[in-house]
């Protein structure tokens, strides 16, 4: 048996700007951090060679792979050349709540049947081709951000140039300045989930639009803005900024936020909250704010959201066990 564990991640500021449409005209940049709730998947050798199990949400058996309903699962054993297998996938957080699983999922899968057959992966290739798989060939209307973010693993800002290359970029700054904005960030479960494809196809429809570009050219700004307050060990500004590009981003799309979203944003606002953003495409998920240690208790009375305790996380897709195996030739 082999077990990997990747990363979901957190997506301060330049969300958006990943997407093809865009960085390829203007260039496209994110901060982001991985955090400590993971996507495992498990793989081994299936007593009936002649099927393949998988276990998701859902259990299916199948004697060809191309019967495969998960289109993730399907493309990925289809193109790696791997039947016979049982693979079950578990993750601590759900779907459709901001925090990047579909791109942790594809990135862990990935490695997981490299490692079955027994082949080393750069945390480059893991993310390129993961990128790959969800935007080429499944056609979905997502960006690169998450990829790379689970891949790599860390605290980053990630460019996207115009010639579709990628360049992550690790945040240097001092551990008691991450300390400080660990203490200094907390994040809530709004009990709402979305269809990330769904408000990125509206927001990449928009992305046409001249105001939503320069919403855009705008977070990127806030983005390196936010990269240098780290770096400079700075955080007076980081709850600001993190504000402005909320403003801009729900501006994107009319299914970003919704009144509800907004309604909580407000209140986190008027108790102690310098900044905050809805993670992820929008329209559910998580609230993430920046918010002084000392006005934190006031923020989650008020608020009445269940809260979400994480940490930074540093390794990015790893391998968390190999048992015995026969390795492919």
């Amino acid at each position: 048996m082999i077990i990997t564990k990747t990363p979901f991640r957190v997506s301060f500021c330049g969300g958006g700007s990943d997407m093809a449409d865009f960085y390829r005209e203007y260039g496209g940049c994110v901060l982001s951090t991985s955090i400590n709730r993971y996507m495992y998947l498990t793989i081994h050798p299936y007593f009936d060679e002649q099927k393949t199990a998988l276990k998701y949400s859902q259990n299916e058996i199948v004697h060809n792979i191309y019967d495969i309903n998960h289109s993730i699962f399907r493309c990925v054993l289809n193109d790696k050349h791997i039947s016979g297998v049982e693979i079950s996938s578990t993750a601590d957080v759900p779907s459709g709540t901001g925090l990047g699983s579909s791109s942790s999922f594809t990135v862990g899968l990935l490695h997981t049947l490299y490692c079955y057959k027994g082949k080393y992966v750069s945390k480059e290739k893991l993310a390129n081709e993961a990128c790959q798989v969800e935007i080429e060939k499944l056609g979905n209307p997502i960006g690169k951000q998450d990829q790379y973010a689970a891949s790599f693993g860390g605290m980053n800002f990630i460019s996207f140039h115009k010639d579709d290359s990628v360049s992550v970029e690790p945040i240097v700054t001092k551990g008691e300045t991450l300390r400080q904005l660990q203490d200094n960030l907390v994040m809530f479960y709004t009990g709402l989930t979305h269809d990330a494809n769904l408000i990125l196809s509206e927001q990449k429809k928009n992305i046409s639009h001249k105001e939503k570009t320069q919403n855009l050219i705008h977070m990127c700004g806030l983005a390196k803005a936010m990269k240098c307050s780290l770096e400079n060990n700075d955080l007076a500004d980081f709850g600001n900024i993190l504000h402005e590009s909320w403003m801009k981003k729900r501006e994107l799309a009319g299914s970003i936020s919704n009144p509800r979203i907004d309604e909580l944003y407000q209140c986190a606002m008027e108790n102690g909250a310098k900044g905050g953003k809805l993670l992820g495409a929008g329209g559910g998920g998580f609230l993430i704010f920046y918010c002084p240690v000392e006005k934190q208790e006031r923020l989650k009375n008020q608020l009445r959201l269940k809260p979400f305790d994480f940490q930074f996380e540093h390794d990015g897709s790893s391998i968390v066990y190999i048992g015995d195996k026969y390795w492919e030739d």
